[in-house]
């Protein structure tokens, strides 16, 4: 019975063994897993894109490709843009929105359904024709004359019949032009099928419905090629998915992905970023707006999948970095004379927010300081910033001189410290080793409970905040999206709550 039993271990054992074997070699036959994200549990997602018909091709292709990659799902409706726009208002839900024309997600801003966008491509208005142009159409006046079957798309419901109505009609050529339209229909798709049939001799289309039927040739009229229009996705506040929706919207933006099937298929694309599915992007920041933007920067990495690198430091020794090459995705400056040195490398900058320079003195100001003259007073314990190594040393300078006490304080030898930033300043005067120091109204407002602030009536005291982004940069796209997040309403509060001011026109 023993060997018996030895036996028949063995024999499990290797029957064992060989379903062992058996299992390796099917799972090694089968199709690899979609490439998803780690832990975000993206392979079980769906997204759901309201689409203008006559942009089917580019997007389905881009969306078919994101799935097979990462295993998200994109559910697509096509329609006209008018369509669209009302049965994403009616239904209250969905992920994207991606109107033939950008007229449409202003009315979805109006009507608080828009978050983000993306510009894609651009588009004209023209006049499809069969492929040879059997009836030589040349002109808008040629479909004045003659027996020609006529098509136009629904002006109340898509996008190209809406710009057709509006140039048309301001030329004064729309209800002559309407007199001999033979069908409207609710897409561009469906006119450019009915030339494809021979159904119509002559249909306004996109230029780019036109390129994508070898069976129709697009002619080019001067009254609609003066307005050309922007293909822009929206990010929808519905979205239950809005950091999956951020990065497919990421992934049909980008230059190097969804923006060469647009191009494929003809379009005119905009400048998109390059693609990364979770991108590490890089901005430098003047210290003193660190307290006013960290929280806002790191709302938006979690909301749009990203990581901003901060460098925060005196913009003097920002600018020395970069003169050594090391460039940024975005620089947020703490005053606009410190992007001026470096704006070669730049965008024009936004100025954000503004910043007084105020004197900070101890607790119930012991030495009686009014102005800054009296900082040259005998014994009086004064820190600066640092001329060459921050804004804020450089604009003291500039106070001091303006003002006329620059000599009296420097031949009086009060400068104890001079700091590259105003933390530094203001922790010096907590400890007691200052009595006195310069630094922005931001610096001191964390404090007020043990230090007091000297107003300074001289205007040099202000000082500017633009946000630039890099001309190189490889996601220009996103550092604007961060900066719109850097002008909302929630960051304002933020601001303004630290002692700065706000650019007029700052608000997104």
């Amino acid at each position: 019975m023993t060997g018996l039993g030895g036996r028949m271990d063995r024999a499990t054992a290797l029957a064992l063994a060989s379903l062992g074997v058996l299992v390796l070699l099917v799972v090694s036959l089968l199709p690899p897993a979609p490439d998803v994200l780690p832990g975000d549990g993206s392979s079980s997602r769906r997204l759901f894109l309201y689409c203008a018909a006559g942009i089917k091709p580019p997007v389905e292709a881009a969306a078919r490709e994101y799935e097979r990659r990462y295993g998200v799902a994109v559910d697509i409706q096509y329609g006209g843009s008018g369509t669209l726009l009302s049965n994403l208002s009616v239904t209250r839900n969905g992920d994207l929105f991606l109107p033939a024309d950008e007229t449409y997600l202003e009315l979805a801003r109006e009507r608080d359904k828009l978050a983000e966008t993306f510009p894609l491509a651009s588009m004209r208005p023209v006049l499809g024709v069969p492929a040879g142009n059997p009836l030589k159409i040349e002109s808008m006046e040629d479909l004045l004359t003659g027996e020609i079957a006529i098509g136009i798309a629904n002006p109340d419901t898509a996008a190209c019949g809406r710009i057709a109505r509006k140039l048309l009609g301001a030329a004064g050529l729309w209800d002559v032009l309407m007199e001999r339209v033979e069908v409207a229909k609710p897409t561009v798709t469906d006119l450019a099928n009915d030339l494809k049939l021979g159904a119509l001799d002559c249909a306004i289309l996109w230029d780019a419905t036109a390129g994508q039927y070898p069976e129709i040739d697009a002619v080019h009229v001067p009254v609609l090629d003066t307005d050309p229009r922007l293909v822009t996705l929206g990010v929808l506040k519905s979205s239950a998915e809005p950091r999956e929706a951020l990065r497919f919207a990421r992934f049909l933006a980008a230059r190097d992905e969804g923006l060469q099937s647009f191009e494929n298929f003809g379009y005119v694309v905009a400048d998109g970023d390059v693609w990364a599915r979770e991108p590490e992007l890089v901005l430098m920041s003047g210290a003193m707006l660190n307290r006013a933007i960290d929280d806002t920067i790191t709302e938006f990495e979690d909301r749009e999948a990203v990581r901003v690198n901060r460098i925060y430091n005196g913009c003097g020794i920002l600018v020395a970095q970069m003169r050594t090459g090391n460039f940024p995705d975005a620089y947020f400056s703490c005053d606009a004379s410190f992007l001026d040195l470096v704006e070669q490398e730049f965008e024009p900058g936004l100025v954000v927010s503004s910043n007084r320079m105020v004197i900070l003195v101890q607790r119930g100001n012991p030495r009686g300081i009014s102005d800054l003259i009296d900082l040259a007073d005998e014994g009086c314990r004064v820190g600066l910033g640092h001329p060459t190594n921050s804004a804020l040393g450089a604009l003291t300078r500039e106070l001091l001189e303006s003002d006329g006490t620059a000599s009296q304080l420097e031949a009086s030898g009060n400068v104890l410290v001079e700091s590259a930033t105003g933390d530094f300043l203001v922790n010096q005067l907590r400890t007691g080793a200052l009595d006195a120091s310069i630094v922005y109204a931001s610096n001191a407002a964390h404090c007020l409970d043990e230090l007091e602030i000297v107003e300074i009536g001289n205007p040099a005291r202000m000082a500017t905040q633009p946000y630039a982004v890099g001309r190189n940069s490889d996601h220009k796209r996103t550092m604007e999206r961060l900066l719109e997040s850097i002008r909302s309403a929630s960051s304002r509060a933020r601001f303004e709550a630290l002692g700065f001011g706000w650019a007029p026109d700052s608000e997104g």
